[in-house]
């Protein structure tokens, strides 16, 4: 495989607590789900959370709790993983694209208000690479429209923002555990939020939309087995065993955090003279968990330098192509509409970043870049 631009970490400690669950009477949701919910709340300020099987499906049980649906609108960066959108599009809302920084990647809240109409229900910020968006401005955005602020923080558990955990400052903030992400349940999400009712119309709607106390019965206890659906549901439940994962990885957070903090130093020192190299950005008020190296090349360059270290088994990635321009939106925008998005999709490649990289790797990594 060469050098993946990510990669799981997994120790003996994350398989003893795999196994353990296995040996054990929970294979699905239990006691390790709920004990792996409480741990996460200390790299969420406390905030709640539920877990879900995915970071896709911890957008749609958010939308589904924030009441989006036909005849909403959602404002959105087109720089993100085409899951910020398609949850919301299948929920019946309209998505809405707005720019953004071309510095971080991350949506841009001066742009934003031009966005806003009678419909507009929420706005969704990406905290690219896992820097944090500018979630002060933009929670005054939606303070002023009342409108609901979701935080797809699929690259930045671990991340703060003027030294505030991430999931404590929106609304909604919703979490992914690839195996390529900060930590790892295998396949896994989650959502934080402190109003109660929301989360619980999330935990609700990722548990099939079963009601089992016996006050909210509407058709009558037809028995110690009697539940109840009020409201359709799905399957988004976290197994304990890919829970039992996650709080064991939980334990190495700060470790991976640190790890990669230094990657990207090391990538910063070797990389920062070269004219044709813009590197990441970090703003002095955030201490991002860096789940994305990204570089931008000139664009003429861009497929030749990714060819180049593909060729020299280095697994690098474009993250990503603006969802705009994917075919299900039928060409309703011209890449002009989006200028700052466009242009660093076109220059971007993601280098390896992932807690077990090497200094040699980098180093070589490093040289095939200067080459050019």
């Amino acid at each position: 495989m060469g050098i993946p631009y990510g990669r799981q970490s997994i120790n003996q400690d994350d398989i003893d607590a795999v196994v353990g669950v296995l040996k054990g009477d929970w294979l699905t949701t239990g006691p390790a789900v709920e004990k792996f919910e409480f741990d996460l709340q200390q790299f969420t300020g406390g905030v709640p959370v539920v877990s879900v099987s995915s970071g896709t499906a911890a957008l749609h049980s958010a939308y589904i709790a924030a009441g989006i649906g036909p005849g909403d609108e959602i404002i959105t960066p087109p720089l993100t993983f085409i899951a910020t959108q398609a949850t919301a599009a299948l929920c019946g809302a309209k998505v809405v694209f707005s720019d953004i920084q071309s510095d971080t990647g991350n949506i841009d809240p001066l742009q934003i208000e031009e966005k806003i109409t009678s419909r507009t229900k929420a706005i969704v910020a990406v905290d690219y690479a896992g820097h944090p968006a500018d979630l002060d401005e933009i929670r005054k955005i939606c303070d002023k429209h009342n409108l609901i602020f979701i935080e797809d923080a699929s690259h930045a558990l671990g991340s703060k923002y003027k030294n505030n955990y991430v999931g404590s400052i929106a609304d909604i903030t919703t979490f992914s555990f690839f195996p390529t992400k900060n930590i790892t349940t295998g396949e896994g999400g989650a959502i934080a939020c402190r109003d109660p009712q929301i989360l619980q119309k999330a935990r609700r709607f990722a548990r099939q939309g079963l009601i089992r106390d016996k006050k909210e019965f509407k058709v009558g206890n037809e028995g110690p087995w009697h539940q109840e659906v009020h409201q359709f549901g799905l399957n988004y439940r976290l197994p304990d065993i890919l829970a039992a994962l996650g709080s064991s990885q939980l334990n190495r957070l700060i470790e991976f955090k640190s790890k990669r903090n230094y990657i990207f130093s090391l990538y910063e020192n070797e990389l920062t003279k070269l004219n044709h190299v813009i590197l990441p950005k970090k703003l002095n008020y955030v201490d991002p968990f860096w789940h994305l190296y990204p570089i931008r090349v000139p664009a003429e360059n861009r497929q030749k330098i990714f060819e180049k270290l593909r060729a020299n088994g280095i697994q690098v990635q474009v993250n990503y192509m603006p969802s705009h321009m994917q075919p299900v939106f039928k060409g309703s925008y011209a890449n002009d509409d989006f200028p700052n998005s466009y242009e660093f999709y076109k220059q971007e490649i993601s280098l390896p970043i992932y807690p077990d990289l090497s200094l040699n790797q980098i180093q070589f990594i490093c040289s095939l870049i200067k080459e050019n």
